[in-house]
């Protein structure tokens, strides 16, 4: 029965210590005020960009997620309200500590580039490719990041 208990101890504090671990990666979305909700940043609310709002920081809206994160290090994003950017460093809680930031400047293929090789279900689930899609005249895809349909 001892054994029992504390192999559950010893579990219970493995899972815990997991779950406070801090996520590295990067995240991309766009600089706005923390007096904003996820919602109105969605719907890009004009407050959310309002300069100089007194007790709000600067914060990373992932547009993919529809998540905020406070910015432990203001200084990169400052005179960035309102633009797009890539974030890398560590999220623990809703805090993404920085340890570089960047201009998100090139979204997709630039011109005359032949897109990747895919494969992805569609709306009815059917499994469609490049080549399912293709055209006699050529094709445009367009994906929809952050759609509630």
């Amino acid at each position: 029965m001892i054994l029992v208990l504390a192999l559950l101890f010893v579990a219970n504090l493995a899972m815990a210590q997991q779950g406070s671990m801090a996520n590295s990666g990067s995240w991309s979305g766009v600089i706005i005020n923390s007096g904003c909700t996820a919602d109105e940043a969605f719907a890009e609310d004009p407050k959310c960009t309002t300069k100089d709002v007194p007790s709000t920081k600067l914060a990373l809206y992932d547009d993919t997620t529809r998540q905020m994160f406070m910015l432990d290090l203001q200084e990169p994003a400052v005179g960035h309200l309102g633009d797009s950017v890539t974030v890398s460093g560590t999220i623990e809680g809703n805090t993404l500590h920085v340890s570089s930031f960047r201009m998100l400047t090139d979204i997709g293929l630039a011109v005359g580039k032949n897109a990747p090789a895919f494969t992805a279900h569609d709306q009815f689930g059917q499994e469609q490719s490049l080549g399912t899609l293709k055209g006699p005249n050529g094709t445009v895809l367009l994906f929809f990041r952050s759609a509630d349909w």
